[in-house]
This record gives C-alpha cells, structure tokens and sequence, in this order.
C-alpha cells in the first residue's frame, strides 16, 4: 500500500480506500487489489465527487463542464461577485445547469459548509480575488477571500477527510524575478502586487497542512489564461473587443513587456490531470503556461491579424503593479501532469473572437 491510501489498520472506510474496498483493475497496480479486488475504482467511475469553487468564473466554468461531460458529479459554488459584470457569471452557471450531473450553491469560500454537507471526494479551488491592479487599490480584500478564504477550505476539507485539493495559484508569484523561463524551483521574493503576494500565501499554507494534515496539495501557477468566456478585464478580450469595434484602447508601456498567454483548453487539460493525480503527487507546485511568450506589440499584430483590422490605442507609462515578462519553464508538469499544450496563440485568439 502506497500513502495516498491512507489505511493502515483497514477501518478507515474512506470509499476511495483500496485498502478498505480493494478494487478490480486497480489503476495504481496494488497486490492487495490483485489479490481481494471485488469494488469497482471510484475514481475511474462516474461516482467521483469534486466540489468546484469559483465554478461560475472563467477557469472555474471550463473546468466544472469538463468534469461534467465527462460524467463526474460536480457541487460548484461562487458568490457571483461583481468583479466584474455578475452577468456573465450567471450565464456560465446556466451553461453548467445544463447538465444532469451538477449542482450549483451561492456560497462565500470564507463561510461555506458545502463540504462538510456534501462531503466531496476531492475538491478544486479556483475562486479567488482577481486583479494586479484592484489588489493594490484594495489590499485587505485580497487578504480576507484569497488567505482567509483558502484557510477555512483547507480546514473543511481536514474536518471532512478530504485527502485531496487543487488549487490555483499564479505566474504573478515570480513577480520582478529576472532569470527565464521561470522554474518551480525558482525563489519567489520579489513579488509586485498584493495579489501576488497572495497567491505565494496560500502556497505556504498548502504546504504547512500537508506537513500538519497529510492533506494532498496541488497548486497550478497559471500564466496568462485567455479564450471564450475570459475576463472583461484582461488584455485578450480588451484589445479584441476594442478592434473588432473601432474602439481606441490603452497599450501600457512600450510595448516590450512579454506574456506567456496560455489557451483555457489547455489549462484545464491540466487542472483535470492534477484532480486526477495519477502519479500520486502530495505536495507540489507546477507552472501552467504555453512556454512561448510574445510581446506586447506582437500580440496586439496578432489580434490585428486574426480580426484584419488596424488597432486604435493610446500608448501611457507602465502601470503600478506590473512585471515586465512572464515565461512557463512547464518540464515538471509534462513530467508530472503530462501536461502537453496543444493551442498556439493565433488559433487560440481565433477561437476566442468566435465566441464573442
């Protein structure tokens, strides 16, 4: 028996335990299984319970349909702030109430109880409080939903057993880091935001409840996610919108600063592979990009080119806030993950233009 089983004495009675219930065709390859398997492997099945926070945003959304298509049984819950417009978060909720298989709760991530009611089998945290530049206007909130809040789910999720959690962390925790692309193993002391600051938070804790806890933690630095249902306020759907209708936008600095923009397909397909977790990690960090950073004014003649219009925008100085590159060494999740982006930028803002 490996550790990601949990039982020692066989009375742990965790339905996912193959000690306990030792399975048919056990995916992990046990003795015991081979020689007493009779159940069949809850997470192989359509019996698999992930609770999804932050379900009605822009990851949020993608990843609870991709576990939905797929047949598992989803609980997602979003206060359904107003960020941004709360409008299309309700929309992305009827999209999800679609399906048979989910249900969905409004629900704050600093008080809710869905877990300990619902009791999930693994949980997906995603909700959190956006922004580089609304963190530095509003420090406290980001303290309160994105700290607090990840400290009350790590504290119901060891109430209630629950062994294992993924959990969004961001590419803004390297923040003014020099040395690319940017590694896992890389140190992370200079980050520029309070958002960013957050997010190298909550990877401690994930850290100190897997030392205290044995709870399985898996935190995915995301690098610039884009595609349909994106966020208003991100450069992607900006600088498309605004083409698309002869709008002037603003372009921040020079327009030398780089990003690794990163298809939400992709994304989840990695998400999905952490959830699944099927090389057994425990806790660990891994760097969801594309590994193929552009510029600024490559990326805005590439919104050009997908849409054959010339953009209108005011150059102003870089903003409070900012990092000048972001660049996914992504070698330990390929390995770990076998996360593989597919998307390349032009067909990927080619496919966001189409949902707009």
């Amino acid at each position: 028996m490996t550790e990601i089983d949990w039982c020692i004495l066989g009375d742990c009675f965790y339905p996912e335990c193959h000690h306990c219930y030792p399975v048919k065709d056990c995916s992990k390859n046990h003795d015991y299984c081979k020689e007493n398997g009779t159940c069949d492997e809850i997470f192989l099945s359509h019996e698999l319970k992930v609770l999804v926070t932050g379900c009605a945003g822009f990851i949020g959304s993608h990843v609870t349909e991709y576990l939905l298509k797929r047949g598992n049984k989803v609980l997602g819950i979003d206060n359904i702030n107003d960020y941004y417009d709360p409008s299309i978060k309700k929309k992305n909720i009827k999209i999800l109430q679609k399906y048979k298989n989910f249900e969905f709760r409004k629900e704050d991530i600093c008080t809710t109880d869905s877990i300990s009611k619902w009791k999930p089998h693994k949980v997906c945290h995603l909700a959190s409080m956006a922004g580089v530049r609304y963190s530095i206007q509003n420090p406290k909130l980001y303290i309160k939903v994105n700290i607090e809040g990840f400290i009350h789910i790590l504290e119901e999720c060891n109430k209630n057993r629950v062994k294992q959690i993924v959990y969004a962390s961001s590419s803004s925790v390297y923040g003014l880091n020099k040395k690319l692309p940017f590694n896992e193993s890389d140190p992370i002391e200079t980050p520029n935001s309070q958002y960013a600051t957050s997010k190298m938070a909550i990877e401690l804790y994930a850290k100190t409840y897997y030392q205290l806890y044995k709870l399985n933690l898996i935190g995915l630095r995301f690098f610039t996610v884009y595609g349909p249902r994106g966020r208003p306020d991100m450069a992607p759907y900006k600088f498309l919108k605004a083409i698309s209708t002869g709008k002037t936008f603003k372009k921040y600095g020079d327009g030398s600063s780089s990003r690794d923009y990163t298809y939400v397909d992709d994304i989840v397909r990695g998400v999905v592979a952490a959830i699944d977790n099927k090389k057994e990690i425990k806790c660990e960090v891994y760097n969801l990009g594309n590994s193929s950073p552009v510029s600024l004014n490559e990326f805005i003649k590439l919104c050009e080119k997908v849409l054959g219009k010339r953009a209108n925008y005011e150059q102003i100085e870089n903003q409070l806030g900012d990092v000048p590159h972001t660049y996914a060494d992504i070698s330990k999740a390929k390995r770990d993950l076998d996360y593989e982006p597919k998307v390349s930028l032009e067909e990927g803002l080619t496919r966001m233009y189409d949902k707009l």
